[in-house]
């Protein structure tokens, strides 16, 4: 871990303007400086750079923050990673925290699996250009797949000899031990003990991790003699390489998916390189297996938008279709390309320019949901109980999707496709949905068309029910007035948040003073409120706990934050999109925000609370229309006297906000 005080260097020294300029062509405009922004495609300039607040932004994709997000974003690093690129750029000593015997055991031992790959990249590069049999054997592979000089460099790759121990030789002659040899699956160890290489004989494909190291390799097999050689042979799992948790070629495509906000996705490796050549690097692939929960997480770091290419092989393609639920769960959008006849991505790609590339499957892509409807009903025909079965399958899918909107259009137009009612489609995807929050331990009924009551029919303070939920913007919440209210309070927090508000005086009647964070914690804990979004809670908690620390300043700590959602956030609420409202008199000097923390802070926490008891009282009048409440006398009453107890407490708080008109009903 980096200390803080490293950490506060680094900030310290990254000027915005610097730390973009290397990357971005910025002009002056105003206090200002503008340019053309790095994360899509753009004609007229959007990005914005203000070095007084050391913060970017893109007013046209959103994407922006201060140096650190920069980085991550267009670098495709994590936090850390980032600071310490900062830290090289500013030749910062980044210090981290001592690691105990175990940690430092375990560090040396993944470092040095690194260095033993790294060496093995370098050794099979080294025979495929420079040795007889790597020019005659390997690059004469590489040649008839198309691959040009740069692309076989681009993407490291090399050739095995057939010689069963050459890599283990040169390796210890070079000094590299064997128990890592064996560890990270370049050699293997005999039953006499003698080490012998894996890969013997093959085309070497480097597996890179997100960052570049190599973590594994895959290799394919040049003779054709011997039948019973597996055509693929790739490195087994080990400390640094988990297969489950890697793309192939996503070291090469991150910067290209985050630009076109998509990724493809082909299933070998002479896929992804072909498609790299032919000028379309937002590819990736899976290696010919399904895909796993830790593949779909890595895309979906930077993408909603997935497009999986088929060849024309529907044995296969029946195959692959069973694990792309796995994406739909996580939300992603998925099409689906099939390529004609007798093509793969790699033939396709050498036939095809990027543009004719992009041109066919802009033409050709289709929705999952319906090619998969269309697939299946294909292979049913007439028959009824494969008709059936099919039913099943697609509901399957539909019922793994989040969003309620996203789940209802896919049921309406499945009816159709399948010539079966919706509301059998419904009442299907209701039942496996009900299953999964049984599973979940989460029992209560589901139904897809109502959204069901709460305790007592009504939600809680603050809450908002599940299918009004998925109707809400997820940024931010917009569609709620207590979410935009709630995200303003966090912002003065954030902002504002080690300030001294105002004085009360203790039992001894002494002033003691109160902070902005005290004061909004305390008025929260008052009526037994939280906020409903998680993470505005933790930042909330977070600052609450560190708000009496010596020199504790509020925004510097959450825009420095090891959680990138909440250095995120933190960026995005110190912008000037949300702006508190002003209020003057004419011929007064506009009193700034700061200056207005007594009189804003208590009217935002009001207008919060008035905010959730509105939302209330609109979700007792629909309980109250619900028929099962309206023809329960008891359950009647009962909300009857919940609305009018909210009424009272609106009346009370209209009186305190002084500008409102409560309508009695």
């Amino acid at each position: 871990m980096i200390d803080q005080a490293t950490i506060d260097r680094i900030l310290d020294a990254a000027q915005i303007v610097d730390v973009v300029s290397d990357f971005v062509t910025l002009r002056k405009r105003g206090v200002n400086y503008v340019g053309l922004c790095p994360f899509h495609n753009e004609k007229t300039p959007s990005f914005s750079v203000s070095p007084s607040k050391g913060l970017c932004k893109c007013f046209s994709c959103g994407k922006g923050g201060n140096a650190v997000h920069f980085i991550m974003e267009h670098e495709q690093m994590s936090y850390y990673e980032a600071l310490k690129f900062l830290a090289r750029k500013y030749s910062i000593e980044v210090k981290e925290r001592e690691l105990s015997n175990e940690e430092k055991e375990a560090q040396s031992a993944r470092e040095s699996m690194f260095i033993v790959n790294g060496f093995a990249r370098d050794y099979f590069q080294n025979i495929l250009k420079n040795h007889i049999d790597g020019r005659s054997i390997g690059m004469a592979y590489f040649r008839q797949r198309g691959f040009r000089d740069d692309t076989i460099e681009k993407f490291q790759l090399g050739f095995s000899l057939e010689q069963h121990d050459a890599l283990a030789q040169e390796a210890v002659r070079k000094g590299y031990q064997k128990e890592f040899l064996v560890k990270t699956g370049l050699c293997y160890e005999t039953d006499e003990g003698k080490v012998r290489d894996r890969f013997w004989g093959r085309v070497m494909f480097p597996v890179h991790s997100l960052s570049g190291k190599v973590v594994a390799f895959g290799g394919r097999v040049m003779s054709t003699e011997n039948k019973k050689l597996a055509k693929y042979v790739n490195s087994p799992e080990s400390e640094i390489y988990h297969k489950s948790s890697e793309l192939y070629g996503i070291y090469f495509a991150k910067q290209a998916i985050v630009k076109q906000d998509r990724c493809f996705l082909v299933e070998g490796y002479t896929d992804v390189i072909s498609m790299h050549q032919s000028g379309i690097e937002n590819v990736v692939s899976s290696s010919g297996t399904s895909l796993t929960p830790g593949q779909i997480r890595l895309i979906h770091r930077f993408t909603n938008n997935i497009t999986v290419l088929y060849d024309g092989d529907m044995a296969g393609i029946k195959a692959s279709i069973r694990g792309i639920d796995m994406l739909l769960e996580e939300g992603m959008n998925i099409k689906v390309v099939l390529l004609p006849d007798g093509d793969d991505p790699d033939s396709f790609a050498r036939k095809h320019n990027a543009t004719d590339f992009q041109a066919y499957i802009s033409a050709h892509e289709v929705d999952f949901i319906r090619f998969k409807t269309n697939l299946l009903l294909d292979d049913a025909g007439k028959d009824p109980i494969k008709r059936a079965g099919l039913i099943g399958d697609i509901v399957r899918s539909i019922s793994v999707i989040p969003e309620a909107i996203v789940r209802s259009v896919y049921m309406k137009e499945c009816s159709q496709l399948l010539k079966v009612e919706e509301k059998l489609l419904v009442a299907e995807v209701a039942k496996l949905k009900e299953k999964m929050a049984e599973k979940d331990g989460k029992p209560g009924s589901y139904n897809a068309s109502t959204p069901p009551p709460a305790e007592n029919g009504v939600p809680l303070p603050g809450e908002i029910p599940p299918p009004y939920e998925s109707l809400i913007p997820q940024e931010g919440k917009e569609g709620q007035e207590f979410y935009q209210l709630e995200r303003l309070i966090i912002r003065t927090v954030i902002r504002y948040g080690e300030q001294i508000l105002c004085e009360v005086a203790d039992e001894n009647e002494n002033p003691v003073p109160v902070s902005v964070i005290e004061y909004i914690v305390g008025d929260l804990k008052e009526d037994d409120l939280s906020f409903h979004n998680p993470l505005h809670r933790r930042i909330l908690s977070e600052a609450a706990a560190h708000m009496h620390d010596k020199d504790f300043k509020s925004r510097r700590y959450f825009l420095a934050h090891p959680d990138q959602e909440i250095s995120r956030l933190s960026a995005e609420l110190l912008n000037n999109r949300y702006q508190l409202s002003k209020y003057h008199t004419k011929g007064q000097k506009l009193p700034t925000e700061e200056e207005r923390l007594l009189e804003v802070v208590p009217n935002l926490m009001i207008n919060f609370k008035n905010a959730i008891v509105e939302e209330e009282l609109k979700h007792i009048m629909f309980a109250l229309q619900n028929p099962e409440n309206a023809n329960n006398v008891d359950k009647c009453n009962e909300l009857m006297e919940r609305y009018k107890d909210m009424k009272q407490i609106q009346s009370v708080m209209a009186k305190r906000l002084g500008d409102r008109v409560v309508l009695v009903r």
